[in-house]
Formats: C-alpha cells, structure tokens, sequence
C-alpha cells in the first residue's frame, strides 16, 4: 500500500506540473487552468505491483487508466466491450481479455476462473487491470482465488472481498472461494521460473524453459515456483 501512496504521489506531481504548463490565456485577458483532474473508476484499488481492480471504467476515467501504462485488461462481463473503450485500448497497445460471467447471484463458474488466473498468473500481461460492473462480485472472487494462489488465509481472502462488496457480499461467492481447488493452476506452474529484473526487485517475466541464462546472478534473481 505504502508503494501505491508513493506511486500515486509522483502522478499527481507530474499532472501538477502538466495543469502549470496548461495555463492558457482566455478572452478576457485572465489567465485560467484547463480541468485537469484524474479520476480513478470506481472501487479502483492495487492488488499487487502492477495488479489494479476496479469497477467499469467510463471514458472519464482514461486519462487515469493512461498513468498506469496498463498491458492487459482482463474483463468479467458477457456484455460486448463498447466501441469507444476498444479504441482506447487500441490506441494504448492494450489486450483484452474477456472472461464473460453472468452478474447474477448463481454460483461463480470455476472453469471460467481458472481460465482468468492463467492470464493473471503470466506477469508479461502486466500491469493489467480486472473489471467486472461494479468491481465487487466477480472481480472479487478472481482477487480471493488468486489471493488463495498466494496461501492468504480464508479469513483474509473473505475480509478483502467484503471489503469491496460491503453490504452486497453475497453467500454463494464465498462459499466459491472457499471450494475453488486452484492445484491445477499450481500445477501448470511448477516448471516455471521467475526472471526478476524491472519494477525494482518485484517485475517477473516468464522464461522459457529453452531460453539460456545469461544473467549477472548479483542483478538478478532466480526463483523456482517449487
């Protein structure tokens, strides 16, 4: 969180030094800011380093979106992406991911989660962004499945979801989390290794079990998912 606050802190100074440059002589001779105010979609938070939940975002909130020079979006709605959002995307380099969930309160399908984490596991979509409508339900329950991927206790993994939810947090979404077996996702990653380098410490790019090492062992970092 203390990394979000720092991260936060250089773009709003960065966007203060933008509004000084924007100041703009008007009509009547007095000198004006143009409006100039990120705003972030709703229920916007950072789940990790380079991981953002959030509600739908709405074109107000592009100029935000732009400082997280997002990679990915993954996106858990069966409703078709609006055009105005794909040309966004578009002109930003950024994938889509769609993962279409039904916004009712039926049971979360555990197939078309397990679909998502592989997308949300492969660090080179990152940064990336998971949205549903509202941010609560259905991203939620990606964030608990991963958070579980991550060994968080279910106490935590409840707390943080209804956290977002608050008095919406629904029965069956965590009773899913609590059942969802993520093995085969574990599974998948055993014969991965993480390359350290970027973001600090923290950036992690997937490598190829055929791709050589070459790499100074005092810059980088090596860690087996064993």
């Amino acid at each position: 969180m203390a990394c979000f606050k720092n991260r936060m802190g250089v773009i709003l100074r960065e966007k203060q030094q933008k509004k000084e440059k924007k100041m703009e002589e008007g009509r009547d001779g007095v000198r004006r800011e143009e409006d100039d105010v990120l705003n972030p979609p709703n229920n916007f938070s950072m789940v990790e380093e380079g991981l953002y939940r959030s509600g739908f975002p709405e074109p107000s909130n592009f100029e935000f979106l732009e400082t997280l020079n997002l990679k990915s979006i993954i996106y858990l709605c069966t409703e078709q992406y609006p055009e105005e959002h794909k040309k966004f995307l578009d002109s930003h380099n950024i994938k889509l991911f769609q993962f279409g969930i039904e916004g009712t309160k039926e049971t979360i399908p555990g197939d078309v989660i397990s679909k998502a984490l592989r997308i949300l596991i492969d660090v080179r979509n990152y940064p990336i962004l998971i949205h549903c409508k509202r941010g609560k339900h259905r991203t939620g329950c990606l964030v608990g499945c991963f958070r579980k991927l991550q060994n968080w206790c279910l106490s935590s993994v409840f707390e943080e979801y209804q956290r977002f939810a608050g008095a919406k947090a629904r029965i069956n979404d965590m009773k899913f989390m609590e059942r969802y077996d993520g093995l085969h996702i574990r599974q998948s990653l055993y014969s991965i290794i993480y390359q350290y380098q970027g973001y600090g410490s923290n950036k992690r790019r997937l490598l190829d079990r055929g791709e050589q090492l070459t790499q100074n062992p005092h810059q980088n970092k090596l860690v087996s998912l064993r």
